[in-house]
């Protein structure tokens, strides 16, 4: 029967009504804070956040609120959902779509209709980088916008695409805010830095940990991207732009990564025009991109770069803005318009909403693209996972700098024709498709390597990141070898196939200079980072396809090693030294006031009396650790006991510091972090046995740094604007006090552990240590390396490692070590005098060519060379590192240069309980 066109009218009439009302009930960020998002002086911390997102959430019918996780301080960390009411009811079907071309193993025709029926997924985040003040912001504004606009545009929107508006860091959101707004004047507020990161461990270092998700708000963050929802668009916004422009915008500069699909770089080209043209349309000038920015598209790991190796369009913006009114400079070489900066913005006096304003421009420009070219972000995604799929399952080389250098120049010494072009297609092929060369078809991790606790934590990282993973649920061959059940294998032959060679394969980082013998063109953030060789991952690559008694792990299923039950003993128990996770059941049993050995005659394994099997079983709960009866060899034994450990921080925290507190808290260390003033004051061997001095600690000597590499200035802070309660954090270690202040408790019998710049502190103390790397110039005079003789940005090289020192316990006789001070290079490398009992290396160059993953200009200098050592100094000892050893919580193959230097025993060599 039907319905009279009267009674369709009054229907829509009331539904229009209806959906009116639901926009009119929607307070205003006004109604809700009381003031308008981009007043200047005015800042909203997250609790009031929080409050209005569920508040819309609750009155607007275009918005789901989820909650993704809770926070390393315990908040919730929400994301709202916005698309138009019919969406919303067809939710998970939208989302399902979008997994299903993500994953890309549905046909060019099921995909086709797929991408007719979806909608385009877009991830806009803000507050990342908590002291960027605009990100939060315009994430509020954003909200408030789509909440209450009717325009065409954004129905539009609304209509063709799901927008997931992400808050990045609740916990730095609350803390900045609050400490600006902490002033009751408006116009004395200052954005100045608080006492403590911004993120609980890592501070700015936040937006580096998205491979690794050693943070629980990374973990949140990649289930929801890589996992639910696989945005085609992921929109990251940051601070702050250049000087003498307002926005950096894409495309982003060379190199980018080779890993990636080639439909990356040039949908960055499409976005940032559509960006770029907004902007010129509503007269807002200042966009910069390209090479007018230091941003490229060659590292994995950031929120808006780890996307790239999953086939989705990332975008990074960096814009100027402060709540506190500033200026825009006058700056002549940025009034000239290229093609990095199309529209040069007047010096002016900038004020916070107009940094609001642009962000929005940015949204609207992203979101309207998305709805215009739904259907082809949809197919894109799709395609770029075939692609991969393609590539993983058949023969294929990916091209890499260093291998077209030695193709080209094999070719040059073969064949002179080829440098007019002249080589045939066989003479390429045997250049640069060598069988052997190929790139593998899958990777298997074995599951008896000595330290599978850690494989399976680099397997949880993958399984964070989206990456299909198997598991053998029987021993099998494969390549002419065998492996136990429970071995993992990761085929790559799926979508996401960039970022597991990412995870697996070294970088292979272009030489970048700025003109040929010019200096280095420093890479954005690190050059190389294979996660698999940093935490020490025994891997095979496999170069066939892989085939077998293989269970499939639920997407973003976390694993844990499977428990192995204690067994019955009475000589005891010895846990494996070259298991990370050792120290972890060793630290709750300390607690537990249980006795426990080292054996010097088994690499430093730990021995445990008989009568502690219970306190055993539950110390190894969650390692998969097996306890081994003792039997025989434990002549020697060591007593260990639970170190007092005393951390160096400083005021408004150190990254690096903030990542070795993530790393002792994961292995059961307790801990009280120091601030300079309370190491000056000495008295410290009274409250503490080890006294930790990460990178930043103390500045690198200039004697030990290449040219313009010295230590950093510590920052200066007047007093008087930091309240009564946190001066005390204040200072500096510098200079003699501080020398002789670190002196006194070694003296005393402490331990000191210094990495990067803090490793100076040998040299400090008078010790014989020289800097190993210099040159000579044509006179045959030492001379200091600049950086166009030497240059390493953050990668990963090996080492050898001295077997005889009980602080390489557990360790093999090579390692792979990130070699960085704590940021991105400048890690001293050292001489020490030949036969000197006072100083005993640890680490070692011995080779020419120690790059595994990469950058290394002038590696050649390294070789001799000393990373690592141990002094006697009074009663106690120095152990000092040159690079970070727990580099972002993510360098698992050397956290036991950390953990054996904390657990070394405090007693001379005792016999074990029922020895004699």
């Amino acid at each position: 029967m039907g319905i009279s066109r009267t009674l369709q009218r009054t229907l829509l009439v009331t539904l229009l009504a209806s959906a009116g009302a639901l926009h009119a009930a929607v307070p205003s960020p006004r109604a809700h804070f009381g003031f308008d998002i981009g007043d200047d002086y005015m800042l909203a911390n997250y609790t009031q956040t929080e409050a209005y997102f569920r508040k819309v959430a609750a009155q607007s019918d275009r918005f789901r609120l989820v909650e993704l996780g809770k926070t390393s301080e315990g908040r919730p960390q929400l994301m709202l959902i916005a698309s138009s009411p019919a969406n919303l009811a067809r939710l998970e079907e939208f989302r399902g779509i979008s997994e299903r071309l993500a994953r890309a193993r549905d046909s060019e025709q099921v995909a086709s209709a797929l991408a007719a029926q979806g909608r385009a997924v877009v991830w806009i985040d803000g507050g990342l980088h908590a002291n960027e003040t605009v990100g939060p912001h315009q994430l509020i504004e954003t909200v408030w916008q789509l909440a209450s606009r009717d325009d065409a545009e954004t129905r539009r929107i609304l209509d063709d695409t799901i927008v997931l508006l992400v808050h990045a860091n609740p916990d730095g959101q609350e803390l900045y805010s609050d400490w600006y707004m902490r002033e009751p004047v408006p116009q004395k507020r200052v954005l100045d830095k608080p006492p403590r990161l911004y993120q609980k461990y890592a501070g700015h270092d936040n937006n580096r940990d998205f491979y690794m998700a050693a943070l629980q708000e990374t973990r949140n963050m990649n289930l929801a991207m890589y996992t639910r929802w696989y945005p085609q668009i992921v929109y990251n916004h940051h601070q702050t732009s250049p000087k003498g422009t307002v926005i950096v915008i894409p495309p982003y500069r060379d190199p980018y990564n080779y890993n990636i699909d080639a439909m990356i770089p040039v949908g960055l080209e499409a976005l940032g025009a559509a960006m770029n043209l907004r902007y010129l349309q509503e007269a807002k000038p200042g966009a910069v991109s390209k090479r007018g920015s230091v941003y490229s598209t060659w590292w994995n790991g950031g929120l808006r770069t780890m996307p790239y190796f999953h086939n989705m369009l990332g975008v990074l913006t960096e814009i100027t803005g402060n709540p506190t009114p500033m200026q825009i400079p006058f700056l002549p070489e940025r009034q000239l318009p290229d093609s990095n900066l199309p529209s040069p913005v007047p010096a002016q006096t900038w004020h916070f909403r107009q940094s609001i304003d642009y962000s929005l421009t940015a949204n609207w420009a992203l979101l309207d693209y998305a709805s215009r070219h739904r259907e082809q972000l949809l197919l894109n995604i799709y395609r770029m996972g075939r692609n991969s799929i393609a590539r993983g399952s058949t023969d294929n080389w990916t091209a890499s700098p260093s291998a077209l250098a030695r193709a080209g120049e094999l070719a040059a010494a073969a064949a002179p024709a080829a440098k007019a072009g002249g080589l045939s297609a066989a003479q390429v092929g045997e250049l640069l498709h060598q069988p052997a060369q190929r790139d593998p078809r899958a990777y298997i991790i074995p599951a008896d390597q000595a330290d599978f606790a850690t494989a399976v934590k680099f397997v949880n990282s993958l399984q964070l990141a989206g990456i299909e993973v198997q598991r053998a649920t029987r021993a099998f061959d494969a390549a002419g070898k065998s492996y136990p059940v429970g071995s993992y294998i990761v085929r790559a032959d799926q979508a996401f196939r960039p970022h597991l060679r990412d995870m697996f394969e070294p970088q292979d980082h272009p030489q970048d200079f700025e003109y040929a013998g010019g200096p280095p063109i420093a890479p954005y953030d690190s050059a190389g980072w294979t996660l698999a060789l940093q935490m020490g991952v025994a891997f095979d690559r496999v170069l066939e396809a892989v085939d077998g008694p293989f269970a499939a792990l639920p997407i973003g299923q976390l694993q844990a090693p499977v428990e192995q039950a204690v067994p019955a003993s009475e000589s005891g128990y010895v846990l494996d030294a070259r298991a990370n996770d050792a120290v972890l059941a060793v630290n709750r049993l300390l607690k537990q006031g249980l006795e426990v050995r080292r054996l010097p005659a088994r690499d430093g394994a730990y021995w445990v009396p008989a009568a502690s099997a219970q306190a055993m079983t539950a110390a190894l709960r969650g390692t998969g650790l097996r306890a081994e009866p003792a039997g025989n060899g434990l002549e020697g034994a060591q007593l260990v006991r639970k170190p007092r450990i005393g951390l160096w921080d400083q005021y408004g925290g150190s990254m690096v510091s903030g990542w070795t507190r993530l790393v002792l808290e994961n292995f059961g260390f307790d801990y009280e972090v120091v601030y300079p003033q309370q190491i000056l004051a000495g008295d410290l061997r009274q409250r503490f046995d080890v006294l930790l001095l990460p990178s930043g600690a103390l500045p690198l000597p200039a004697a030990l740094a290449i040219e313009g590499k010295a230590g950093r200035a510590a920052p200066v802070i007047d007093p008087a604007t930091v309240p009564a309660a946190y001066r005390d954090r204040l200072g500096a270690l510098e200079g003699d006090a501080a020398v002789a202040a670190v002196r006194a408790f070694m003296e005393a019998g402490g331990d000191v552990v210094a990495t990067g710049s803090s490793s100076g502190l040998a040299q400090l103390l008078g010790l014989p240590v020289t800097n190993h790397l210099h040159g000579v110039d044509a006179g045959g005079k030492v001379k200091v390396l600049t950086q166009r003789d030497y240059y390493i940005p953050g990668s990963v090289l090996q080492v050898a490692v001295d077997k005889t020192q009980p602080l390489n316990w557990g360790l093999g006789p090579q390692l792979d070590v990130y070699f960085s001070d704590g940021r991105w290079d400048n890690a001293p490398v050292f001489d020490l005098p030949a036969g000197s009992d006072a100083l005993r290396p640890l680490l070692r160059f011995d080779s020419a060519t120690p790059l595994r993953s990469g950058w290394a200009w002038g590696q050649g200098y390294l070789q001799g060379g000393v990373l690592a050592a141990e002094a006697q100094v009074g009663q106690g000892r120095l152990a000092f590192f040159g690079t970070d050893i727990t580099f972002r919580a993510q360098t698992h193959a050397s956290f036991k240069l950390l953990f054996n230097s904390l657990l070394r025993a405090r007693n001379q060599s005792a016999p074990a309980a029922g020895e004699g």
